[in-house]
């Protein structure tokens, strides 16, 4: 007997442990007001995020990508007391969305939004993180990998020995498993980026095709 992806989805999803309903609104809202509400991580994806964060105790987080701020949350709900979640999102045109809810959270005292670009910012911070949960803009994702190894010029690591990164969309709708169409950027550059980590003995990986696909890497040395 063969089942669709749609019903395997229902299924996982109702037997998954359900959202708050701050989170429930926050994905409604995002449907209504966000250009590509698609980008939303989901319940599922979310919780496999505060599990890990639990798992990890990590003390600083660093998210690329905030959206709507609906992971930030998921991330923010794992943290013990006292650790914290950096969070950069270039679109300013999210930050008040985000920004709103993450104030009603009662996590709002473990998030720190910042805005612009990643890249920028995450060298001006200085410090160095557990776990990095990468969700920006995917045609950025092997020079995301270089600055958090410290591969930049000038630029320190952002990560040390046993910290985690998660990549977000590593698969992209499949498109990874095909020749990318010269054009297709978002598409060379995953291929790319799951190639460098593939290749990089001082990381060890693994990619779960969870949703869109999520690679699991684990520092090992720098």
């Amino acid at each position: 007997m063969n089942f669709t992806e749609k019903e395997i989805e229902r299924y996982v999803n109702a037997h998954s442990s359900p959202e708050d309903a701050l989170l429930v609104e926050l994905e409604r809202e995002t449907n209504l007001r966000a250009v590509q509400p698609r980008m939303l991580s989901g319940k599922v994806q979310g919780r496999l995020l505060e599990m890990t964060v639990r798992m990890l105790r990590p003390r600083r987080v660093l998210e690329i990508g905030t959206f709507t701020g609906y992971s930030t949350l998921w991330l923010a709900a794992g943290l013990e007391e006292g650790a914290t979640v950096d969070t950069i999102e270039v679109d300013d045109e999210l930050h008040g969305l985000s920004s709103s809810f993450i104030a009603r959270s009662p996590h709002a005292g473990k998030i720190r939004q910042h805005t612009g670009s990643a890249q920028d910012i995450v060298p001006r911070l200085g410090e160095t993180y557990q776990l990095v949960f990468m969700d920006g803009d995917k045609r950025e994702y092997p020079d995301y990998f270089r600055m958090l190894m410290g591969d930049l010029p000038g630029v320190a690591a952002a990560v040390a020995p046993g910290s985690y990164i998660i990549a977000d969309n590593i698969i992209w709708y499949g498109k990874v498993a095909a020749p990318s169409p010269p054009a297709d950027r978002h598409t060379a550059a995953i291929k790319e980026f799951n190639s460098m980590v593939v290749g990089d003995r001082r990381v060890e990986n693994v990619i779960l095709p969870l949703r869109d696909g999520l690679n699991l890497i684990r520092v090992v040395s720098l």
